[in-house]
């Protein structure tokens, strides 16, 4: 079984990963994805894919950012594994990838935010990846 985690940078491999992606932002369109995909990239995300036998089967999108409580830090927007390959591992691996990828470059921390009623991702970051719960994140529509 060949494994493999790359940085998505054709079209091609985005449309690739959108399958995985809406799947968790199950709002999306594809055209709605590949316009917003392009635009946040224009601001510094990038998008990551775990391949298992050449097909992907996990993905997240992380971004540089610097501020005042994390410094300078590695912010991860998503991160999805394939309903059909869930609870194998593939999301831990990438974001452990990610981990490792971020302190090679500088990186101080590692930060996400979870929806507050995906308690099992809760426990998936906390337990398993040793994450801290810090705050809360709030937002409001304009």
């Amino acid at each position: 079984m060949a494994e493999t985690i790359k940085q998505l940078s054709t079209r091609e491999e985005w449309v690739e990963a959108y399958a995985i992606m809406v799947q968790l932002r199950t709002e999306l369109t594809l055209e709605k994805y590949l316009l917003l995909l392009e635009e946040m990239m224009q601001d510094g995300y990038t998008l990551f894919a775990f391949y298992k036998n050449k097909q992907i089967v996990a993905v997240t999108g992380i971004s540089w950012r610097i501020n005042f409580y994390n410094e300078r830090h590695i912010y991860v927007y998503d991160l999805v594994t394939d309903e059909a390959n869930r609870s194998c591992g593939y999301g831990e691996k990438l974001l452990e990838y990610i981990h490792q990828w971020g302190q090679e470059k500088g990186a101080h921390y590692i930060a996400l935010e979870s929806g507050i009623q995906r308690n099992d991702a809760h426990r998936f970051y906390e337990e398993r990846l040793g994450y801290d719960k810090w705050c809360y994140s709030f937002r409001k529509a304009l």
